[in-house]
């Protein structure tokens, strides 16, 4: 088992060094840069020389390779920059907003495992039944409703029942946890319903390919009962495809809900990465693709060990 946890770490460490190198060329390689959304973004005329005295401020004059070598090494001593907009820290920048989008993601991914795992596992055992029906029109629901349409709806259904609307300001979970809960609860809700429809779908799925199995006719056929049947031998096995879908999807919930922010006045990471795009700030961009590539990585690793855990013929070979 340490072997096999430690090659997978290994493995972590050339990805990161190919995902940073390829995120700075690629945004290197693009037209323009941030001194032409600061002083000609608005079409007024700015003297060449202000353009070039803070294209050496900010060592955007440098050769490719300089300024990669500077970036890069101030990662390896834990430093991912200034941002080139606000002149803060990147690592600030992300602290501040990454608290939101990493509650958001927990809570979503918590509602969507309490709904998936019971209601794939109901739709499989009654299969086309009724239930099997209703829990079918659930989950395609999920996958057909957008989740910020969904947020929307929300909003306006609050707001019509009960007066409310999104908050201003965000209250950590540490000083309110009540205005904290009712301000990322219907966020949460909102996309976890279709993280869940997506587990559903998935957990009914291999439900049902798993019960095809020779080993679950002969546990049946030695007299097992059918509850030890299916939570010991298939819902265990089941689990290995729906792991991967649930924590896929809480890695893209971390920077990907960039609507369904906007939808509910949410500043997290996906609004950070749309403004930092807007702006051309090129280190906060690095930064933040950095922070979601390390998120699927170490996502992908703890999967790994779950899957170990699961079936034990993977960490035994």
């Amino acid at each position: 088992m340490l072997r096999y946890i430690l090659q997978r770490v290994a493995l972590m460490i050339p990805t990161l060094i190919g995902v940073a190198l390829l995120v700075f060329l690629m945004l290197r390689a693009m037209p323009g840069d941030i001194t032409d959304v600061m002083f000609r973004g608005e079409g007024g005329g700015v003297p060449e020389e202000l353009i070039v005295a803070e294209r050496q401020r900010l060592g955007l004059d440098q050769p490719i390779w300089v300024q990669f070598g500077k970036w890069f090494w101030g990662l390896l001593q834990g430093n991912l920059g200034v941002s080139m907009w606000t002149g803060q820290p990147v690592a600030y920048e992300i602290a501040i907003r990454l608290e939101l989008s990493l509650q958001v993601a927990v809570m979503a991914t918590l509602l969507a495992v309490l709904l998936a795992i019971p209601l794939g596992t109901l739709s499989a055992l009654y299969k086309d039944r009724w239930i099997d029906q209703a829990i079918r029109v659930f989950s395609i629901a999920g996958l057909a409703v957008p989740s910020f349409w969904l947020g929307m709806i929300i909003i306006l259904l609050l707001l019509t029942l009960f007066a409310w609307h999104p908050p201003l300001t965000f209250t950590r979970f540490t000083t309110d946890p009540v205005a904290n809960l009712s301000q990322l609860v219907w966020p949460a809700l909102a996309v976890g319903y279709r993280y869940s429809a997506v587990a559903t779908r998935m957990m009914r799925s291999t439900i049902l390919e798993v019960l095809q199995e020779d080993y679950i006719r002969t546990a049946r056929a030695k007299g097992v009962f059918e509850r030890l049947v299916i939570v010991r031998h298939a819902l265990r096995n089941a689990l290995l495809p729906v792991v991967t879908v649930i924590g896929l999807e809480f890695a893209f919930v971390i920077g990907g809900l960039v609507v369904t922010e906007q939808v509910f006045n949410l500043n997290g990471i996906g609004k950070l990465f749309v403004e930092a795009v807007t702006r051309g700030d090129n280190t906060l961009v690095q930064g933040l693709v950095l922070l979601v590539a390390t998120t699927f990585i170490l996502i992908n690793f703890a999967i790994d060990l779950m899957y170990a855990w699961l079936d034990p013929r993977i960490r035994y070979r």
